[in-house]
């Protein structure tokens, strides 16, 4: 298993220098990886006021400070993002990082503050039609190749995005659901990892064993015997306890149960989601050790 950080975008992390800091000391600390939101305003009610910053200039600034850790984001809408634009974002972080990104996506939400409060479509089939093409651009113009396409939301003409991404033939890609929705699940099992989210389990709060173990079984039977083999990440998460004895007996049963990365998350509903205090005395106190 591996170990990440996780921050918003917003509040204290808004400032790519905040970030930096964030990202060498969970590197010196012995953390694996540093995942950042990718909001516009999340919740309106609740964080109106905040500054936010934009998710690609905070890892850029995390790239630059950090030589080791994996870094992306958890996760993009990329429905409220055009393909070709956020396709160069990550392959020059890629470049940047030394080939140290992961891609996460999802459909992202709030969906009325996130995209109505932009004019942006709300109906989550049309949404999720925009995921997957732009999803399948994405992977093609990380490629380097030429690109046509004449989808139901996009068209291409004779484009060639270079450079290519640093890792071949693209970065790994993640996808985050709610689960048990499976829908989430069956479009993660088409690509590199699943970071389920759950229902009984909100931001900060650790999924049960039975959860993970059900995730990976589900997303197993929709990846077939054909693909038996390869590698695929499951993605958890929540706040852990600093003394190792307690944080052994939460996350080692999710290992067991298939999950690959703990994820260290704040509660989204507690007061210390977005201030920098709290997160810098977790990394100190460095990564689980199972």
């Amino acid at each position: 298993m591996r170990f990440s950080i996780n921050i918003p975008n917003f509040g204290d992390f808004a400032d790519p220098r905040t970030v930096a800091a964030v990202a060498a000391a969970a590197e010196q600390a012995g953390w694996d990886g540093l995942f950042v939101w990718d909001h516009v305003v999340h919740d309106k009610t609740a964080q109106r006021g905040k500054p936010f910053g934009d998710p690609w200039m905070l890892l850029t600034a995390a790239a630059l400070a950090t030589s080791r850790i994996t870094l992306g984001t958890l996760l993009t809408p990329v429905a409220r993002r055009r393909p070709q634009q956020l396709a160069r974002q990550v392959a020059t972080l890629d470049a940047l990082s030394g080939g140290r990104v992961v891609f996460a996506a999802g459909l992202g939400g709030p969906v009325e503050d996130e995209y109505g409060s932009f004019g942006e479509p709300t109906d989550p089939v049309v949404l999720a039609e925009l995921l997957d093409e732009g999803l399948d651009l994405l992977a093609r113009y990380w490629s380097g190749e030429p690109v046509e396409h004449d989808g139901r939301h996009y068209r291409v003409r004779d484009v060639q995005l270079l450079p290519a991404t640093e890792q071949r033939p693209r970065p790994p890609v993640w996808i985050g659901g709610f689960w048990p929705n499976r829908p989430p699940m069956r479009r993660a099992a088409r690509w590199d990892g699943a970071v389920p989210l759950f229902a009984d389990a909100k931001h900060g709060v650790p999924p049960t064993a039975e959860r993970v173990r059900e995730v990976a079984a589900y997303v197993a039977g929709q990846r077939g015997p054909d693909r038996e083999g390869e590698h695929f990440e499951i993605v958890v998460g929540g706040v852990s306890p600093g003394e190792p004895a307690a944080a052994r007996e939460l996350i080692a049963p999710l290992a067991e149960a298939g999950a690959t990365w703990w994820d260290e998350r704040q509660l989204q509903t507690g007061p210390d989601l977005d201030r920098l205090a709290p997160v810098l005395r977790r990394i100190e106190q460095g990564p689980p050790a199972l």
